[in-house]
């Protein structure tokens, strides 16, 4: 690839048509289980986002790459332990066939992760600068506890 990509088209395009395929039908795949996804370039591989990233994937000499790595699921783990890489990433052979059913699992999980996560954000207080220094000053401006002996 010798220019950065901007767009995932622009991506795919740069690889050879039985890869380009399998790049089309990985981003069909995570486009259909997460339908409000927006697609964009980020560490010059596709990804996409929503609440946050979804998934990365990159085409590779020998294997499909797929970031990050996937967990909250016992039984989706175990299906992708064949093919976990040495950082958790996921790496699937070029030379056997891709499995999208288990790459759409992965997207639906990530998307409730997602989902969870901005949740759980919304509904906590937001602690500003200017209310820990109002805190602050109220807490140096008490008396300080007095201990007894012992």
């Amino acid at each position: 690839m010798a220019t950065t990509p901007t767009t995932i088209d622009e991506y795919v395009a740069a690889f050879p048509p039985s890869v380009q395929t399998i790049l089309e039908k990985i981003r069909a795949t995570v486009a259909e289980a997460a339908p409000d996804a927006r697609e964009r370039i980020s560490y010059r591989m596709p990804a996409f986002e929503e609440n946050g990233i979804l998934l990365y994937f990159a085409a590779f000499k020998n294997h499909i790459g797929i970031y990050p790595p996937v967990s909250g699921d016992r039984s989706l783990e175990k299906a992708l332990a064949p093919y976990t890489g040495p950082k958790g990433n996921l790496r699937f052979p070029l030379d056997r066939p891709m499995p999208y059913h288990l790459i759409r699992r992965m997207t639906t999980l990530r998307v409730k992760q997602n989902l969870a996560r901005a949740a759980g954000r919304a509904q906590k207080p937001r602690v500003t600068r200017k209310a820990l220094s109002r805190r602050s000053l109220k807490a140096a401006a008490r008396p300080a506890k007095r201990r007894g002996p012992g």
